[in-house]
């Protein structure tokens, strides 16, 4: 096997994280509870997690830092300088949103973000101090610890692309869930009470249905932050909350109210056609 890859297989299954980690992402879940905090760092008012986008600017820093250093010469130690500190500026926001994702996780995804972050906070405390030794003139040691601090930042970095693409983590659950175009009868019109709501077939997915008075609203039944399942969530005010991490999407069109999650969810069209519920996926506005 891959000696990475076997790093990564000997994260995922050392249990021992879990005692500290839970402790940790308590606290962390109490930190982002506010909606506005839950929604900023979640990425929701742009539409897409925020972590992987604020992760370009510290790594792109230190990366260029580096080479500098190595190559650069004399006349560019001002520079390499000047983006040691930013990122170490960048890192404590892109912190932020990775630990608010992070709370969400378990089992092996929770263990290797935990190492992942361990990494990249070593890495932050090792440019940290090569800017001190820098200002102080000890250029050969700041060199020395960003060196140490790249090299830490890269593993960090593996295990992050290790989060997203191995594990899902934080990855749409409604991408490649296309509910039919035509109208399609999921459930008889008696069967569906006033108030209530039900997870039904619609082709190949399933739909979450309910019912305000002769209103009948849709959307897709699986959380779109981590595949939750939101039939069994809580409807309140026209909206429905996810019961895994409370993410929160307006009934009417699938909008996120509350993160975490930053995509919308799938909304469908719904109506009552000779004693059937019948749903197709919504046309996009002309």
């Amino acid at each position: 096997m891959n000696p990475l890859l076997a790093l990564v297989d000997a994260i995922e299954r050392f249990d021992r994280l879990d005692g500290v980690a839970s402790s940790v992402s308590k606290a962390v879940g109490w930190a982002v509870q506010p909606q506005l905090v839950r929604n900023l760092l979640s990425g929701t008012p742009i539409g897409h997690p925020l972590h992987p986008i604020m992760t370009d600017l510290p790594i792109g820093a230190w990366s260029m830092s580096t080479v500098l250093d190595t190559i650069g010469g004399k006349a560019s130690e001002p520079a390499a300088d000047l983006l040691v500190a930013v990122g170490i500026a960048t890192a404590i926001p892109t912190a932020a949103s990775g630990l608010n994702d992070w709370s969400d996780t378990t089992g092996k995804a929770r263990r290797v973000g935990t190492v992942h972050a361990v990494a990249n906070s070593t890495a932050l405390c090792l440019f940290t101090s090569s800017a001190v030794a820098r200002a102080t003139g000890s250029r050969s040691v700041g060199k020395a610890l960003g060196l140490a601090g790249f090299g830490i930042l890269m593993f960090g970095g593996f295990l992050g692309g290790h989060l997203s693409y191995s594990n899902a983590v934080n990855i749409n659950k409604t991408a490649g869930r296309i509910g039919p175009k035509e109208w399609t009868p999921v459930l008889a019109e008696s069967e569906l009470a006033d108030g209530e709501h039900r997870k039904v077939d619609a082709g190949r997915v399933t739909v979450l249905v309910h019912r305000t008075g002769s209103s009948i609203l849709a959307l897709d039944s699986v959380c779109s932050h981590m595949g939750g399942p939101l039939e069994e969530g809580k409807i309140d005010g026209g909206c429905v909350v996810c019961p895994w991490h409370g993410s929160t999407f307006r009934l009417a069109d699938g909008g996120i109210v509350r993160g975490p999650a930053s995509n919308p969810q799938p909304s469908y069209e719904a109506r009552v056609n000779d004693g059937q519920i019948e749903v197709r996926r919504r046309r996009p506005a002309s």
